[in-house]
């Protein structure tokens, strides 16, 4: 390899580290400052709820459409405009001064977002071979995704109590435009696939998952089987439904239907939706048992999450090494299993808890799990994928995890309501709540364990040396 292309690799590993560690830690440090936004813009519970789910909502939602642009219109400059936005709209969220602006501006962020993740996993697609040298910059990807979600939360904290909420969002500024700049004048642009954009198919996805999406961000306050719920569920299914339809009609799609006829990509898809569920329930309730039993600060209840931190971040490294020797799809079942007995661990959680013994070791052993996890679980997502599709590989990927996270945490709410139901002491209450999150979550977990050998075939026989063929 040459120097210009190690150079060109570093530049694009650096881009894609930076960008989705920006968009992680913009999500954490969100939820460490949301009372301090509330104090300071005297906003109303339902105001707040917003601030959070609307920029998951847009995110979410066009998040098709971004992947979709990368391929026509090159990942670099969907990348440059993604991150152009996410500035703008940064800045504007730190200047906000009532719910209004805040909650646009937030909306605007998630565009932002969704034009970012996919970009960043095409370039890394495009710029290392698939192999061990994917395997390595995937390593890099899973540790950024380790050490992003607590490191936000506690740069939240400490912001939102010593300086202001309003610091995190402007931090994204300085750091946006570094990643700006490498984008230019580093980065080569990736190929473009002219054809027309897939306008209904365009407006059909974003309709239908922002439907779906908010119907699942409505089940915490009304329940599943109210009427604000089943009717934009009902929307949703129904105009997924309509854009499957399109799809598999139209001549130039937005998502291609071959894209599922790769075994191994569909299996990804499937594993990265159960995962995200329990990974994101965990740090949202471990973080409310930690305050709330524990009598932990807000900063504490981010520090509190470091053991899983330092082993997330070191045992990405290993992938590649243990990848040569066991094969990926292996090193994936290690890493759900270890996910696995970490979450139902912490299914024994009670009031009696100590820190090291209840919580410290069972996190280690999801750090873990998430290291291992995430590489393979994203490079079988992208394998195999002709490369005018590799954006849209990418994007799938992407709206697995976000579909993941969104309906996992809202089904993982509703256990954790159901499971106190008639319980009035409120230690008691969380305690059962709790519990059946993590024993719900651990069952999730065995079911993409199940996903990994019938999709996967985990024989070792999948190594990361070897290709495979692209179609066309």
């Amino acid at each position: 390899m040459s120097i210009d292309q190690r150079k060109q690799q570093a530049a694009s590993l650096l881009v894609i580290i930076g960008s989705y560690l920006m968009i992680v830690l913009d999500t954490s440090i969100v939820i460490a400052g949301l009372p301090h936004i509330r104090a300071d813009l005297g906003l109303t519970p339902a105001q707040l709820s917003s601030v959070q789910s609307v920029y998951t909502l847009f995110f979410g939602a066009f998040l098709l459409f971004g992947a979709r642009c990368g391929d026509l219109a090159g990942a670099r400059r969907i990348m440059q405009v993604g991150l152009s936005v996410f500035i703008v709209s940064s800045a504007a969220i730190g200047m906000a001064h009532d719910s209004l602006w805040l909650i646009v501006a937030r909306a605007i962020q998630g565009i932002g977002a969704s034009l970012i993740a996919p970009s960043a996993l095409t370039l890394l697609s495009q710029n290392f071979e698939e192999g061990e040298a994917r395997n390595s910059a995937l390593a890099w990807y899973g540790s950024t995704a380790g050490i992003g979600a607590s490191v936000g939360l506690v740069l939240g904290g400490v912001f939102a109590e010593t300086l202001s909420w309003r610091a995190g969002f402007f931090l994204n500024i300085p750091v946006g435009i570094a990643l700006l700049y490498i984008t230019r004048r580093s980065l080569n642009e990736s190929p473009r696939f002219p054809t027309r954009l897939d306008t209904w198919g365009a407006l059909l996805s974003t309709f239908g998952f922002s439907s779906i999406i908010l119907a699942v961000m409505r089940t915490e306050v009304e329940g599943w089987l109210s009427r604000g719920v089943l009717l934009p569920a009902a929307i949703g299914v129904v105009t997924i439904v309509a854009f499957l339809w399109h799809e598999h009609r139209t001549s130039q799609p937005l998502m291609p239907m071959r894209v599922f006829a790769h075994r191994r990509r569909l299996g990804a898809y499937i594993i990265r939706f159960l995962f995200l569920g329990p990974m994101v329930s965990f740090f949202f309730f471990g973080s409310q048992f930690m305050q709330d039993a524990l009598g932990f600060s807000a900063i504490e209840a981010g520090l509190g999450f470091l053991p899983m931190t330092v082993v997330a971040f070191v045992a990405p490294f290993s992938v590649p090494v243990l990848a040569r020797r066991m094969g990926e799809d292996a090193v994936l079942l290690l890493g759900l299993l270890s996910t696995c007995v970490g979450i139902l661990w912490m299914s024994f959680l009670d009031t009696s808890a100590t820190f090291w013994m209840s919580i410290a070791l069972p996190m280690s052993l999801i750090g873990a799990g998430q290291g291992l996890s995430l590489a393979p679980m994203t490079s079988a997502g992208v394998s195999g994928v002709a490369k005018s599709e590799t954006g849209v590989a990418s994007g799938v990927l992407n709206v697995a995890h976000q579909l993941g996270a969104s309906l996992g945490l809202g089904l993982l709410t509703s256990v954790a309501v159901w499971a106190q139901r008639g319980i009035a002491d409120h230690q008691t209450a969380l305690v059962h709540s709790t519990r059946a999150v993590f024993i719900v979550g651990g069952a999730m977990l065995i079911a993409a364990m199940v996903a990994v050998v019938v999709f996967l075939r985990p024989s070792g026989n999948h190594k990361p040396c070897l290709k495979v063929t692209e179609y066309q």
